[in-house]
């Protein structure tokens, strides 16, 4: 029998899109369900969302931290945007709205998050991680050339690598690894706003996996972010609404 684990990455506090992605997940009956962080940035609703992941945890989820998370919790901004010469205002403004937005215990929770987990399945070993191996920022992007992607999927002995970040579902199959991108769960980049997920079904040395979309009220959590007021929440309510990054 299949052994099925359900990845969902990149919530970024929009429960309404986690919910309908957990509820879809429960008529899977999957055996493990597996967060690959950027749990509450951007999103209305960080301290519900995150009381719901830690409830899903607490059920048996895995969770891992993202690089959002690190700028929410400690506003480490070089470390969670290595890519950025300079953090834009609104995503300083952002931060700064979530982090107070949470209490004590969900700030510690998101800083004690371990930035990988392993599942071993029959013999195969899963590498849960945000973006890539050894990296929290370095993602598996399709715009990467083959030799880079090798040297980045070289980083780990598992056999299937379980990720997100980029916002972009994707299963790519390289023979001897397979890269598994949930996509976002709550903010996508792929021009289908519905939660994107990922169900993996591993039995004996087989491995399959395929993208699985919830439908919610995305229009609903896209008018809660407008009215927010923060700076960028114009954008971050069309990114939601329209299911592509706008900016």
């Amino acid at each position: 029998m299949a052994t099925r684990i359900a990845l969902l990455s990149d919530v970024h506090g929009n429960l309404a899109a986690l919910e309908a992605a957990l509820e879809g997940i429960g008529r899977e009956k999957a055996d493990l369900v597996a967060i690959a962080g950027d749990l509450v940035l951007n999103g209305p609703e960080p301290a519900r969302t995150l009381d719901r992941i830690r409830e899903a945890e607490a059920a048996g989820a895995l969770v891992v931290q993202g690089n959002t998370d690190i700028a929410v919790a400690d506003f480490d901004y070089a470390a969670a945007f290595p890519w950025m010469p300079e953090v834009p205002p609104s995503f300083r403004a952002v931060a700064e709205w979530t982090h107070d937005a949470l209490d004590d215990a969900a700030l510690g929770y998101l800083r004690r998050l371990p930035a990988e987990r392993r599942i071993h399945v029959d013999g195969t070993m899963v590498l849960l991680c945000h973006a890539s191996p050894g990296s929290q920022t370095q993602g598996l992007g399709t715009e990467l050339d083959a030799a880079a992607v090798v040297q980045i999927v070289t980083r780990t002995d598992a056999r299937v690598i379980a990720c997100g970040h980029t916002h972009l579902p994707e299963v790519r199959d390289l023979g001897w690894k397979i890269i598994v991108n949930g996509g976002s769960c709550g903010f996508s980049f792929d021009g289908d706003p519905a939660a994107s997920w990922a169900l993996i079904e591993i039995e004996g040395d087989a491995v399959r996996a395929e993208i699985r979309r919830a439908n919610y009220d995305a229009q609903a959590v896209a008018e809660a972010i407008s009215a927010r007021g923060l700076v960028g929440d114009v954008y971050r309510a069309a990114t939601v609404r329209t299911g592509r990054l706008v900016r």
